[in-house]
């Protein structure tokens, strides 16, 4: 799946254009690796990314195409 999808789809950010345009920025790190909105993702991947002062590091466990808001947060757990 595709950075900017998953990053919209987990509700991590809420539009799928603002998700494109941090990973083109190089803010968003997979695995420790500067990547860029095409970027696939899989189960397992570790992303981190800023959002103003909030900083996130998530580990993938799901990469499914769509999910309902309410269970969004199942497909990925958040790390320290």
């Amino acid at each position: 799946m595709r950075l900017d999808k998953f990053l919209k789809v987990s509700r991590l950010i809420k539009r799928r254009t603002m998700a494109k345009e941090v990973c083109d920025a190089g803010k968003v790190l997979v695995n420790g690796n500067p990547a860029k909105s095409g970027s696939q993702v899989k189960t397992g991947d570790v992303i981190e990314f800023n959002l103003g002062a909030r900083k996130i590091k998530a580990r993938i466990l799901q990469t499914p195409e769509t999910m309902p808001a309410s269970k969004a947060t199942e497909i990925y757990e958040l790390m320290d």
